[in-house]
């Protein structure tokens, strides 16, 4: 394990001395530089004051859809000379054709991988300087211009001498330095004026702006973007539908990254994908899909998924290629957030609340009991008539309010839950204008609980088909066959999953409320029985239930069986 880096003197003279983030050590330095503060702070409020009278003035003179395609260049301009924190919101933006007119939205994309290089006889000294190496002396061949130029560095296409073509990404110089007094200054206003914004985020947004700061940090480190590469390959190593390039650590350090060229189309690039025979529906598909199983499986998700950052591979794959800002879930989170997606769907706006205090989205002594109705209004607004009318847009639209008339609070993590979501849906929505994320991630989510791989999520399962003790028998039809619209469902591991679940000693309780449902109301509920036995009767011949019912069986001896019957009665 590396020994901790020592924590900067806040009176040396260069803030690029600090390896991680650290607010406090940040606004101990800038504090005793305050031209330095009053300098960005006139520069930042100056560009986009110019740029809203600007935009003024086009309507005074009735010229804005004269002047909109300079605008949006005006804009994408500013966020460029402002740097790479200004750049992470445009590029965010640039992913929302939701939110975001189409001639600022066309400018914004270039934010992506279109920004202007360093100069490249820098790039090649830095190269050198963290290698220890000469630039012929790693690569046989080297593109003498960069390929692509993104917010913290530029990307150049090479070779190595073993015949491997690699990308060799090179860190933008000074980025601590820039990075460290645009944080202090956001968090600056965030304790200052956080409390008049229209959202009730207060302390809480001071919290999100350092998660923030800390994955920006992360971001910048490319010996931890290489491992968190590799831990994202070994999640989805069993997944053929990504793919992850591999990491080439003799020529990575700090400020190099050397990994596998990737061959693909950019994800907003459609004509392209279609002209390769690759269906854009599909692959929304396997991106909505893979940012699921990154939260809900995993919990290791990509915080920054815009398009300059995914492509699709000529073999209809989805590619990820940069891991500079990931998060990790606690097991409990990702088990909640599962139950709450459930609950969202079914209506349950009790449970719903009592998981939004579970996740931190509201303080454990609240009382819950006031706040369901105002989510039964506006999230069921949300939702409509139909899963299909749902979209992350219109409850972030819709939150807002509520969050200010209520005590609700982002916690720091969700920030980047949140921004990966509605980057996800924002990518989709490019490439399919009618996208709905549920209906790929409500079928996800039903099989996930179906299937129940951990106890917690059997006992999420248990929450939502028991309701007030009784059996929802219409909740589990809706999942069965909501999972059922997931092409890759197939019901006869999860059927001999249930069977083993129900003959351990886990599944005891299940058996007796089981019983109990079959019987409750003082009827037999044979026609509930029904309806699920035309739901799955196809996926089912008489061969394979035998089979189902003895692969589940088999690792129960005879006494067991026999013990289990005997507890029953």
């Amino acid at each position: 394990m590396k020994q901790q880096q020592p924590r900067p003197s806040v009176s040396g003279l260069d803030v690029q001395g600090f390896v991680h983030y650290d607010p406090d050590a940040i606004t101990s330095y800038y504090r005793h530089r305050p031209w330095q503060v009053i300098s960005r702070t006139i520069h930042i409020f100056w560009s986009f004051i110019t740029f809203f009278f600007h935009l003024q003035w086009d309507k005074w003179q009735d010229q804005v859809e004269k002047n909109k395609l300079k605008r949006a260049a005006e804009l994408r301009e500013i966020l460029t000379r402002l740097g790479p924190t200004f750049i992470k919101v445009g590029q965010a933006l640039s992913t929302r054709p939701d939110l975001i007119r189409k001639d600022f939205l066309v400018e914004l994309i270039k934010l992506q991988d279109q920004l202007p290089p360093f100069d490249n006889e820098l790039a090649f000294s830095i190269l050198e300087k963290e290698l220890g190496l000469k630039v012929d002396e790693a690569y046989r061949e080297i593109s003498p211009h960069p390929v692509a130029a993104a917010s913290l560095g530029q990307v150049y296409r090479a070779v190595l001498h073993t015949g491997e073509v690699v990308a060799v990404k090179v860190q933008r110089p000074g980025l601590r330095s820039v990075l460290s007094l645009d944080l202090y200054l956001m968090r600056w206003a965030a304790q200052n004026f956080g409390r008049l914004l229209p959202l009730n985020l207060g302390h809480d947004l001071t919290l999100i702006i350092d998660e923030f700061g800390v994955k920006l940090f992360e971001e910048i480190d490319y010996i931890h973007e290489g491992h968190n590469a590799e831990k994202f390959a070994e999640n989805f190593h069993n997944d053929p539908e990504v793919k992850v390039p591999v990491i080439y650590w003799q020529y990575s350090d700090r400020h190099v990254l050397t990994l596998e060229w990737i061959n693909g189309f950019k994800l907003t690039d459609t004509e392209s994908i279609r002209a390769a025979g690759i269906d854009p529906n599909e692959i929304v598909r396997i991106g909505v899909t893979s940012g699921l199983r990154q939260l809900l499986e995993h919990g290791f998700f990509h915080a920054d998924p815009h398009p300059g950052n995914l492509f699709a591979t000529r073999d209809g794959r989805m590619a990820y290629i940069d891991f500079g800002m990931m998060d990790q879930l606690e097991t409990v989170t990702k088990e909640t957030i599962a139950s709450s997606i459930v609950q969202l769907i079914n209506q349950d706006y009790n449970a719903l609340a009592d998981d939004f205090v579970r996740l931190g989205f509201l303080a454990p002594e609240t009382n819950i009991q006031p706040i369901i109705p105002a989510l039964e209004k506006v999230l069921g607004d949300a939702i409509g008539q139909s899963v299909k009318d749902f979209n992350f847009k219109t409850i972030t639209d819709d939150f807002s309010e509520l969050m200010y008339q209520y005590p609700f609070r982002v916690p720091a993590k969700f920030a980047l839950i949140i921004r990966s979501l509605v980057t996800q849906e924002g990518l989709a929505l490019s490439l399919d204008a009618n996208f709905k994320i549920v209906e790929v991630a409500y079928p996800f989510v039903a099989k996930r609980l179906l299937t129940g791989e951990s106890p917690q999520l059997r006992r999420q399962l248990l929450d939502v088909l028991f309701k007030d003790g009784k059996f929802q028998w219409q909740r589990l039809e809706n999942m069965i066959a909501i999972a059922q619209s997931d092409n890759q469902f197939d019901l006869l591991p999860t059927a001999q999953l249930g069977i083993q679940y129900l003959l351990s000693d886990e599944g005891r309780y299940l058996r007796r409320q089981l019983l109990l449902a079959l019987t409750e109301d003082d009827r037999l509920h044979t026609a509930e029985v029904q309806r699920l036995w035309v739901l799955i009767k196809d996926e089912f011949k008489p061969q394979q239930l035998f089979t189902v019912a003895m692969n589940a069986v088999r690792d129960f001896s005879l006494p067991s069986v026999a013990a289990l019957m005997t507890q029953e009665r």
